[in-house]
Formats: structure tokens, C-alpha cells, sequence
């Protein structure tokens, strides 16, 4: 019969090396700029928390970072709480609008489809958080394509 011999990890155990850095830690030069594209349905997986993560991280290293949400991103950007809004209605009901807000407080900018709003989810620019800019969808890929031309960084977020 097989037996564990090893003792079981306690709480504060390191388990890995996170001191461990292999690159330089880049950071944005003079006027230099990142664009992180949402085509995702929040809750439906982590990479919309993480590359919410990733956009403030870009804003921290110094790039001047603007956030689409277009699509299923849309839904990001919405107000949301339980019973009334702004409750947390479960731990980490408030991740997505606690990010956005602190990205939008750290100088981000975030823009959000009135098509996939409205036409797509139901909702008009009342229900996203304030700080949110409303764009035409004929937006959508102009801000790609800017963001092109003035060579940006650009992480684009898909899910299907």
C-alpha cells in the first residue's frame, strides 16, 4: 500500500519562486500607447478579470491604455449589485466594476458599443459605469485601427 510521507503544505509555505524574474521590466516610452480589446461575456471565465489586470498594469508601466468593450464585452462594463445596485451580492460579484473604475480613477479609458448595448443586451448608456464613454459601432474599428497606425501596443480578448 502506498503512504504519503510528505507533510501537507501549511498556510504562508512557498511553493514556487515568484522572486524568480526572468525579463526586464519594460516600461511604455514617451508617448507610447496600448489598446486592450474585450470581445468577451463577463463571468463566463477569468480572462476578462485578468486582462482587466493586464490593462491597469499596461496604465502603471506608463503606456496611455484605452480599454474597448464591444460585443459580449459590453456586458463588462455594466452596472451590476444585488439586491440594489452596487451590492456585492457574492464574494467577487464586483471584480469587473471594481477594476474598470480603478483603471478609469488611474487616467484609463474606457469605451463601450451602443450597438452591442442596446441591440445586443438590452441596455442603454444609463446602465454602464460611469466613467464609460459610449461609442458608434462604426468606432469599433476605427480605435483598432488608430491605435494601428500609431504603432500601440494592443492585447485583444476573445471568448466564444
Amino acid at each position: 500500500m502506498v503512504a504519503v510521507t510528505v507533510p501537507a503544505h501549511q498556510k504562508g509555505d512557498i511553493l514556487v519562486d515568484y522572486e524568480d524574474k526572468k525579463f526586464e521590466d519594460v516600461k511604455a516610452g514617451p508617448g507610447e500607447k496600448a489598446l486592450v480589446t474585450f470581445h468577451t461575456v463577463a463571468f463566463e471565465g477569468s480572462i476578462g478579470l485578468v486582462n482587466m489586470l493586464q490593462a491597469l498594469r499596461l496604465q502603471r508601466k506608463g503606456f496611455e491604455t484605452s480599454v474597448l468593450l464591444y460585443g459580449p464585452g459590453v456586458t463588462l462594463g455594466l452596472q451590476r449589485g444585488f439586491p440594489k445596485l452596487g451590492d456585492e451580492a457574492f464574494p467577487g460579484h464586483q471584480n469587473f466594476n471594481n477594476q474598470i473604475t480603478k483603471f478609469m480613477e488611474e487616467g484609463g479609458k474606457v469605451y463601450a458599443c451602443r450597438f452591442a448595448l442596446q441591440a445586443l443586451y438590452g441596455h442603454g448608456e444609463g446602465s454602464l459605469i460611469p466613467g464609460i464613454i459610449p461609442i458608434s459601432p462604426l468606432d469599433v474599428l476605427d480605435i483598432i485601427l488608430l491605435h494601428r497606425r500609431d504603432d500601440a501596443f494592443m492585447l485583444h480578448t476573445w471568448t466564444v
